[in-house]
């Protein structure tokens, strides 16, 4: 059971990555933890490394966020453990790569599930709560994708795109309230992602990736600043101030370009 003089920060997608490396940084400024993957085992290993290091206690929740029943069954957990969220992280996400018209069709609506519909349902969830309190913080995890349609991965670009606009929208809504919402925004990070989306061979990767911890740094101070959006790494966010002055078409072609193998 978490200590109850600590806040707590439930973080989806938890299990590695940004999602496990946002875990080290949150429990290393002393908050509990709900850890939320599918893999319990990863996730018990975790939650021992952050009470050893700096005595967090965490809320274990083996859940597959791809099933539209999961995030209730994560507030409903939460609930039972008479816990009060002070921050949710909305890191969980995969993408596809191909051409959308011959991708499975069921991988693509999961990848919507989990993008799209598990991330609002979530926000959506615990929202109410936090502005009766006048107090919590949102932290969404987008992509550079986001700024951009990407060809061969149409359907993962789409969902970021649908992520930061949502998180941007829902920052102005909550001014005043006392409750932030924050988009972190990365590029290419090194992870399992690339090899989960069939990815590791295209041209972007090739340029190098960030380091996931450097990138939940970003993410957990753009948090705690209460800024509704942040870019991580000087390169990513060159990259995407281009492209707001480069026609539509030109960006689309050169986001073809590097994403071929």
């Amino acid at each position: 059971m978490p200590v109850p003089d600590r806040k707590t920060a439930l973080i989806t997608g938890a299990s590695f990555g940004i999602g496990m490396e946002s875990a080290r940084v949150f429990a290393g400024e002393g908050y509990n933890l709900v850890l939320v993957a599918r893999s319990a085992d990863k996730l018990r290993q975790l939650a021992s490394e952050f009470e050893k290091a700096h005595g967090t206690r965490s809320l274990i929740l083996a859940a597959d966020l791809t099933e539209p029943g999961a995030p209730a069954y994560v507030l409903d957990q939460t609930t039972r453990a008479d816990i009060q969220m002070d921050v949710l992280v909305n890191n969980a996400g995969f993408g596809q790569y191909g051409m959308f018209a011959e991708n499975d069709l069921e991988e693509c609506l999961r990848q919507i599930q989990l993008n799209v519909t598990t991330l609002t349902h979530l926000t959506r969830l615990y929202l109410p709560a936090m502005i009766e309190r006048k107090c919590g913080r949102i932290l969404n995890v987008a992509s550079t994708a986001a700024f951009q349609p990407g060809p061969l991965m149409a359907v993962y670009f789409a969902t970021k795109a649908y992520v930061l606009s949502l998180s941007e929208a829902l920052a102005n809504e909550l001014g005043g309230s006392g409750v932030t919402v924050t988009c972190l925004c990365p590029g290419p990070t090194a992870t399992e992602f690339q090899k989960r989306a069939n990815i590791t061979g295209i041209r972007l990767t090739r340029y190098g990736c960030m380091d996931a911890r450097t990138v939940a740094e970003d993410g957990y101070r753009a948090l705690m600043a209460g800024k509704p959006m942040v870019i991580s790494g000087f390169r990513n966010w060159l990259l995407a101030q281009s492209v707001r002055f480069s026609p539509r078409r030109l960006v689309t072609a050169v986001a073809r370009k590097i994403q071929e193998q």
